[in-house]
């Protein structure tokens, strides 16, 4: 079996030095063969001496070479020394100078901090002087104005009073005014009531104009509804025959009032106006709450069968109307204190 190279080299390395040792003509022909590549003996002393030579004069060269630079270093470093000699004097110089400055700036700092100190306690002084005044102005000045606050509301109390009482009075004047305003237009009405009523009597106006007047007042016064009602006795019992029955109601607040307005009234028509009242009443199977006459002419007699018969009797449609107002506002208190 062949041997590959690797195990041909492995063998002549390890058994090569063996034999050079043992054999001396392997030794010559490795020596021969050795000649071709390297130098003998004598020539690489040679060489080597060549060497030495060359380095003996490269050294020597150096050393010429480093004396020359030792000695320009040498005079390079003193003349350095001798300018950072001088330098170190100009230094020193300027640091004196320096410091002489320094020192005559903090004399002045310490002058001006003097000087701006006394200012400041002269300022400070002068500031609380100025505080001192100015808080006695203000406080003058507080002093004074609650002085005119005090004034100002006095006044302005007084004038209220003043504007109270002159409200009062002139609502008490224009209460007085408009009372007696409503008197005479009252007066005025039942003058012409009573002229009305007059000239019903003689022919000179109508009973129907009369009782309109009288219930255009009611109306429009005292915001009282009048209802005209004619309706017929078919059985006679009002007039003993058949007749037109006529009367007035009067619708206030839930209230219903049986009313006979007449320029004038006798005690016959009293008792006939009573009779219709119980016939209406019987006829609508309701009970009016008040009976009322309302005449500027009325006869005495009249006067007291209507009392007899509780038939309230008014000479004026003013007096009817305040007194149903009257009534009509106590039947809304009691209808409240119910509920």
């Amino acid at each position: 079996m062949p041997l590959e190279r690797e195990q041909v080299k492995a063998i002549i390395l390890q058994e090569l030095p063996a034999i050079l040792e043992q054999d001396a003509d392997v030794r010559q022909l490795i020596l021969r063969l050795a000649q071709q590549h390297f130098a003998n003996r004598g020539e690489t002393e040679n060489r080597f001496d060549r060497v030495l030579e060359e380095l003996r004069r490269d050294r020597q060269e150096q050393r010429r070479t480093w004396d020359e630079n030792q000695r320009t270093l040498k005079a390079i470093q003193d003349e350095a020394n001798r300018r950072w000699d001088e330098n170190q004097r100009a230094l020193k110089a300027m640091q004196d100078e320096a410091n002489r400055k320094w020192d005559e700036q903090n004399r002045k700092w310490d002058e001006n901090q003097r000087a701006l100190k006394a200012a400041q306690d002269e300022a400070r002084r002068t500031w609380d002087e100025n505080q001192r005044t100015l808080k006695a102005m203000q406080d003058e000045a507080n002093r004074r104005w609650d002085e005119q606050n005090r004034k100002w509301d006095e006044n302005q109390r007084a004038l209220k009073a003043m504007q109270d009482e002159a409200n009062r009075k002139w609502e008490e004047d224009h209460r007085e005014i408009m009372a007696m305003i409503r008197r005479m237009e009252a007066l005025d009405r039942k003058y012409d009531s009573t002229i009305g009523a007059l000239g019903a009597r003689w022919g000179l106006y109508s009973e129907q104009s009369f009782r309109n007047a009288l219930r255009g007042i009611l109306t429009g016064f005292f915001n009282i509804e009048v209802i005209n009602v004619i309706e017929y006795d078919d059985t006679g019992a009002v007039f003993g025959r058949p007749d037109q029955i006529e009367l007035d109601l009067i619708i206030k607040n839930g209230l219903l009032i049986i009313c006979e307005i007449k320029s004038s009234v006798s005690k016959a028509d009293v008792y006939a106006f009573e009779r219709k009242a119980r016939w209406y009443e019987q006829r609508h199977a309701r009970q009016a709450d008040r009976l009322m006459i309302i005449s500027p002419m009325v006869d005495a007699r009249a006067r007291e069968a209507a009392r007899r018969l509780q038939i309230d009797m008014y000479s004026f449609a003013e007096e009817a109307g305040e007194a149903l107002s009257r009534e009509a506002e106590r039947s809304d208190r009691a209808t409240d204190a119910d509920c």
